[in-house]
């Protein structure tokens, strides 16, 4: 039988067509799986890049409040502040002293002044 188109043939052709496209079908799906994987995946690494970038504006604030305190209390502007503290305890304390002089000649009693200048 040459050439000729027999019944085994026919089946072993149709058994070929039949595993081409059932293993079409089944990578079909695994692709449509995996599609759907690669989606999640990619929600969740969108996801944590927003945490991430949270992360980081948080740490960069943190950072420059850090800065600032550190700068507040750097050895040189603390030694400028107690400079300036101790001139003023200084001064509270003379100007203390001199209004403890004032109180002390004012004795509490009032000079009675005349309602007219006497000599002019």
């Amino acid at each position: 039988m040459d050439g000729a188109i027999d019944i085994r043939l026919i089946v072993t052709l149709l058994g070929v067509a039949a595993s081409i496209f059932g293993g079409a079908a089944v990578a079909k799906m695994r692709i449509k799986d995996l599609q759907e994987h690669i989606a999640e995946i990619h929600a969740t690494l969108k996801g944590n890049d927003k945490r991430i970038d949270v992360l980081e504006n948080q740490s960069s604030i943190i950072q420059q409040r850090l800065d600032i305190l550190a700068k507040m209390n750097s050895p040189e502007n603390l030694r400028r502040d107690h400079i300036a503290m101790a001139e003023l305890t200084s001064t509270v304390s003379q100007l203390r002293k001199e209004m403890d002089h004032q109180l002390h000649i004012h004795n509490g009693k009032h000079i009675p002044v005349p309602n007219e200048r006497a000599g002019t």
